[in-house]
């Protein structure tokens, strides 16, 4: 089985080509693959499959995260999912429809000087905003939070102090808070100026992650919502700054995309996973 490691500012995932639509990416084996010890580390894996019936996209992707869960986006990985098929010629010219269980997300690619892509440009769609700096008793504790929808849940916290924030101990609470019933990806934030605002993400099902490109979109939104910033920033995150815009219907999320290696999966490894683990739809190599 083929896969090739990637990431966008640090947010790293494991991809399956997948072009026959043969895989079945099962919860177990994204959570062998993202193992950090015991497989190839990830925040997530996406097979990059056809793209689905009637949707007018070049390519499907199917994402799930760390712990096995299905996730509707990524705006870090699409802009990887987008990478791999400008660079081995699968579609024509620089922009990718890309399918995901958000929605089709077109992304615009940016070659460096070796003629390979570096940076990526998506249209994350409409942000959907839910409420603006309303309390959320956690644990006995009252916070202050801004819930919105960027194909998938996000609350924003607002903090005076991002390397001190409690992200590990009041993000998981929070992303598995009642009032989340799918539970919600949990963004920390700091706006230090109005064209430039600092998080760290707790990802939904995944842990703390160094960048989020659905995170970014709602820390900036959620910003210019609380009127703290312009509504187009600079997002920095611990494994590198994002570009923002929220234009008048969508928001667009730009930065790099970048692939570390490439290979094959040991086909002893993947047996010691079991039949349920690595299913093949169609019975054919994968």
């Amino acid at each position: 089985m083929r896969f090739v490691k990637a990431h966008g500012a640090g947010n790293d995932f494991v991809l399956l080509p997948d072009h026959d639509d043969r895989l079945e990416l099962t919860p177990a084996l994204a959570r062998a693959l993202c193992s950090r010890h015991l497989g190839l580390g990830a925040d997530g894996v996406i097979r990059l499959g056809p793209p689905r019936a009637g949707v007018g996209a070049d390519v499907f992707m199917d994402y799930r995260n760390a712990d096995g869960s299905l996730a509707q986006m990524c705006g870090n990985g699409v802009r990887c999912v987008a990478k791999f098929a400008v660079d081995r010629n699968l579609v024509a010219g620089d922009t990718v429809r890309v399918d995901t269980r958000g929605g089709v997300k077109p992304v615009l690619c940016t070659r460096g000087p070796d003629g390979l892509v570096d940076r990526a440009r998506v249209d994350m769609g409409p942000p959907r905003p839910g409420v603006v700096d309303d309390e959320l008793v956690v644990d006995g504790r009252t916070v202050r939070v801004t819930t919105l929808s960027i194909g998938n849940p996000h609350a924003v916290l607002v903090v005076d102090d991002v390397a001190a924030a409690p992200v590990r101990t009041l993000g998981p609470l929070i992303e598995r808070h009642p009032v989340f019933p799918e539970g919600t990806n949990v963004e920390f934030v700091a706006v230090p100026a109005r064209d430039r605002v600092v998080g760290r993400v707790w990802e939904r099902g995944v842990g703390e992650t160094l960048a989020s490109g659905t995170g970014a979109s709602a820390m900036a939104v959620a910003a210019a919502l609380l009127g703290l910033a312009r509504r187009t920033t600079a997002v920095e995150l611990p494994g590198g700054s994002l570009g923002v815009a929220w234009g008048p219907e969508t928001v667009t999320v730009t930065g790099p995309a970048v692939e570390v290696a490439s290979g094959d999966l040991d086909p002893a490894w993947l047996g010691a996973l079991g039949a349920g683990a690595v299913a093949r739809v169609s019975g054919g190599p994968a």
